[in-house]
């Protein structure tokens, strides 16, 4: 979230989008390198094709997409955690929450014994601070029970949409977006086709 929130303030959300993009590619390699999963050619293909977006950005641009590659890598390992741990998704929110509440505390507290204004500067500011608790919890509550009444294909579908809409807000702010840019996403688009593909299609032999 760290990386998320200083890319966003810093004018890369086009990026911040090319790691969520990545992200579900990168879940795949996680899982065949992590816990053995096994992968179809078609899958191996997206990846390799989110590979090749990835070398792009770093040779063709000129430029290393660390803040995709943060957020890919961060929530990858993320998952990685909150799939061995054997705690229940709301348990495991909440000790989250907890536990991160007493370095922000202390952080508050610090700002505050500074001369700085731990909830903004004004009333218009701390409420938008104070806000973005619901805006963050409310979603992971409807994607908790969304996840648990969708089918795969169609939630897997839907996950796009978040990337999209940070990519179409990013052009909107006046982010720049060159043919390398493109290519990178094209790649990493066409893997993300082809895997969303062959797991509607193994779906629908399966059932």
């Amino acid at each position: 979230w760290l990386i998320y929130v200083w890319a966003v303030s810093n004018a890369r959300i086009v990026e911040a989008s090319l790691g969520y993009f990545l992200l579900p590619l990168l879940n795949v390699a996680i899982g065949v390198a992590a816990f053995r999963e096994r992968l179809t050619r078609v899958q191996w293909i997206a990846v390799g094709l989110a590979a090749a977006g990835v070398l792009n950005m770093a040779v063709g641009v000129g430029v290393i997409p660390w803040v995709a590659l943060g957020l890919a890598f961060s929530f990858g390992l993320y998952g990685v955690v909150k799939k061995t741990l054997p705690v229940s998704a709301p348990s495991g929110l909440f000790w989250e929450a907890a536990l991160l509440s007493i370095p922000a505390a202390g952080l508050m507290v610090w700002v505050g014994a500074s001369g700085g204004a731990p909830f903004g500067t004004g009333t218009w500011d701390g409420a938008l601070l104070l806000s973005t608790g619901p805006i963050s919890a409310i979603p992971l509550m409807l994607f908790a029970y969304g996840a648990r009444r969708l089918p795969l294909t169609a939630l897997g579908l839907l996950q796009y949409l978040a990337p999209t809409l940070q990519f179409v807000i990013g052009l909107s702010f006046g982010e720049p977006f060159t043919a390398g840019h493109a290519v990178t996403f094209g790649l990493i688009w066409t893997g993300l086709a082809l895997y969303t593909a062959s797991g509607w299609r193994a779906q629908r032999r399966s059932v």
